[in-house]
């Protein structure tokens, strides 16, 4: 809550006048405590989760030639039934867990640590470098948090279910089983508890958050994406992949930036296999148990490539193959 009663008193205090966006910002938050203000997350997970991934359900339910071609596992058909199951199981984790345990979690803190409501509001430069810090520390502790739900005690009891999504889309980005809910939800909070700041910044955190890894779990990978200008940006393509490997993968574990794979080795098998793929003429029309034997040495030179042994079963072979032809 402002400690000023009116904007009069505000400019005062600040020994100017208010701008347009401090304005606002005082005749909305002027009378509403600060624990509101940060509740506030709660509504744009709902609305946003909500809304972001509706053009993504109507690509995935047309059809189109046209938005196919875009489509990274195209042999994956999802109802709209599938989605709406997914969308429900979500918004009851969100609103038992995130929305209910959440707040009273991390409400309490979130003032102590230093995230302010007040005047000035911050400028664009502050909220930017903030901003890219958030993404940062997100990224590299979320990396480490993933990687460690791949364990095989962390798979079994807890990450397997965001792992159902073999061919992921919009609506499963937080589709997930409670825990890795708080647990990965930790790293996008970490940075606003490490380096606080307005509460607007945390809000924009927040919903770019929710607006990158549901682009992330789309399965597209559309060329005309902004993300294809931002360096060392995973994307749709690059996340798909591990969800496709499933309990087996151990490579691109990345959140948002590609490095911590890079630097780590943790993106060999997906680096081979895309350079292999890219000279192999896959569409040619070869017999079909040459194309499968192809495929069978393919998955072994990938797992030698990392270090892993492993052994194939009908399966899994079946489908790489789909995926590959």
């Amino acid at each position: 809550m402002l400690p000023f009663q009116s904007i009069q008193e505000a400019e005062s205090s600040l020994g100017r006048n208010l701008k347009f966006a401090e304005n606002l910002w005082f005749k909305y938050s002027a009378n509403k405590s600060d624990y509101f203000l940060y509740c506030h997350n709660t509504i744009f997970l709902l609305v946003f989760y909500t809304l972001l991934p509706l053009p993504y359900v109507i690509a995935e339910l047309l059809r189109s030639n046209k938005i196919e071609r875009f489509k990274i596992q195209p042999k994956v058909n999802n109802s709209f039934k599938d989605m709406f199951n997914c969308y429900k199981n979500v918004m009851t984790i969100f609103i038992l867990v995130v929305d209910t345990l959440a707040p009273s979690l991390e409400g309490s803190e979130t003032f102590s640590i230093g995230i302010r409501t007040g005047l000035p509001l911050p400028s664009g430069t502050e909220m930017l470098l903030q901003m890219l810090v958030y993404v940062l520390i997100e990224d590299y502790s979320n990396y480490w948090l993933h990687r460690l739900l791949h364990c095989k005690w962390g798979y079994e009891k807890i990450h397997r279910v965001h792992h159902e999504y073999t061919a992921p889309i919009g609506f499963a980005a937080p589709y997930a089983h409670w825990a890795e809910v708080l647990i990965l939800g930790f790293a996008s909070f970490l940075g606003p508890m490490m380096v606080p700041g307005h509460m607007i910044t945390f809000w924009l955190w927040m919903v770019l958050r929710q607006l990158e890894a549901i682009e992330t779990h789309s399965g597209y990978d559309f060329p005309w994406s902004i993300t294809k200008f931002i360096p060392f940006y995973g994307g749709a393509e690059y996340h798909d992949y591990h969800h496709f490997v499933g309990k087996q993968s151990h490579s691109n574990f990345a959140s948002v930036f590609t490095y911590c794979d890079y630097i780590y080795g943790t993106n060999k098998g997906y680096r081979y296999r895309k350079s292999v793929f890219g000279k192999v003429p896959l569409k040619h029309p070869v017999h079909f148990l040459v194309r499968l034997n192809y495929i069978i040495n393919l998955q072994y030179k990938i797992a030698a490539s990392v270090g892993v042994h492993i052994k194939l079963n009908a399966v899994q072979i079946e489908k790489q193959y789909h995926q590959c032809v």
